[in-house]
């Protein structure tokens, strides 16, 4: 028959919260380090990876609009 051992069971629990409070610092360190990061990015002007692609589509359309005025500009001209 197992007895139980007040001290061990103290222990247990005392290392069980220490874990969650290890974790919980985790987790609070890690989100400030994000939000210092994201601060550091907005003051250099970075752009973010979305604001990117819409820039890069928007281009694109851009030129693909100036392909087809040039070629109806051409097909004009040569008449």
């Amino acid at each position: 028959m197992q007895t139980r051992n007040k001290f061990l069971d103290d222990m247990s629990k005392l290392m069980t919260n220490a874990m969650g409070v290890a974790q919980g610092a985790k987790e609070e360190a890690e989100t400030a380090m994000r939000s210092m990061l994201d601060r550091w990015l907005a003051d250099r002007d970075f752009v973010t990876r979305e604001e990117f692609e819409a820039v890069r589509a928007m281009a694109q359309k851009a030129r693909e609009e100036n392909e087809a005025l040039k070629a109806r500009l051409d097909a004009l001209e040569g008449k």
